[in-house]
């Protein structure tokens, strides 16, 4: 049993051993003796915003790693008439036939050049060559700009005194360098204007002949009568008789046939112009030719 006054003193808590009663003309002060140890740290500057950093640093970057979403794609079906080449025309679709091509090889097949109606092709909107917005909008502008200066009437020049009758004159003559129309060849409804105007088409072709070269045939074969037909020869009995001033049968002025010049074999122009072709082709001029051919 413990002595009297010998007992064990009580353990303070740390809190109550921080504070001790000064008796001072008997008013009580309470004094800390230990402090907080975080007491006189200072708060650290800007750290909600390094927190809020921190934070969206690693979101950014796993945006920046996410893989951007497939273009949407849509489908075209073919029509009658269609080619891959066309469609990439009219798509706008960059790399042209080929870049749709690789896109549908599985539907088209191995052939690109085969391709029937209704088949469904898939065009990615990534692939279609986009318009900008600013450059129809300026090209708009241009437009309606020369439009404008267009139905803006000119403002006429006035000149007085001496200077006028030479203003007058500059006026009225041609820019330099501008060349005047030429003259449309008006050619007699003729033989002699038949034969120069098929000379001169004949030119325009490369096709070889002279004016006494076709004179001299067109004499031997017709007469000079555009509407001539033979009607006994081995082509009339084959059924297809020799027409015309040059006496053509109808396959070969089909064959020969000069752009520009007329389908009917009876016109004269068509007929002579087709005739000489022919006869280069195979004789190497009308020229050549001084029988029946």
């Amino acid at each position: 049993m413990p002595a009297h006054g010998k007992h064990r003193r009580p353990r303070r808590s740390p809190v109550s051993r921080g504070l001790a009663l000064v008796g001072t003309s008997g008013a009580a002060l309470t004094l800390p003796l230990v402090a907080p140890a975080v007491a006189d740290a200072a708060p650290v500057s800007g750290a909600p915003e390094i927190a809020a950093q921190s934070l969206a640093a690693p979101a950014a970057q796993t945006a920046a790693k996410a893989p951007a979403a497939p273009a949407a794609a849509r489908t075209y079906t073919v029509v009658s008439g269609d080619s891959l080449s066309l469609i990439a025309h009219k798509k706008g679709i960059q790399g042209g036939w080929k870049s749709l091509y690789r896109a549908n090889k599985s539907v088209v097949g191995d052939n690109p050049s085969l391709i029937r109606p209704g088949l469904e092709l898939t065009i990615r909107r990534d692939s279609v060559k986009a318009a900008p917005a600013q450059a129809k909008a300026k090209k708009s502008a241009t437009t309606e700009r020369a439009s404008r200066s267009e139905r803006r009437p000119a403002a006429p020049a006035v000149a007085t005194g001496a200077g006028a009758s030479a203003a007058q004159a500059v006026a009225a003559a041609p820019a330099a360098g501008q060349a005047a129309p030429a003259a449309a060849t008006n050619y007699a409804d003729n033989l002699d204007g038949w034969i120069r105007e098929s000379l001169a088409i004949m030119g325009q072709h490369g096709i070889p002949g002279s004016y006494d070269g076709i004179l001299r045939n067109v004499m031997r074969e017709s007469s000079g009568n555009p509407q001539a037909i033979n009607l006994w020869d081995s082509n009339a009995v084959a059924g297809t008789p020799s027409k015309g001033l040059l006496q053509v049968i109808e396959p070969t002025f089909l064959a020969y046939h000069v752009p520009g010049t007329s389908m009917d074999l009876f016109d004269p122009v068509a007929n002579i112009t087709a005739a000489c072709n022919y006869a280069a082709d195979r004789y190497g001029s009308i020229d050549n030719v001084n029988s029946a051919y």
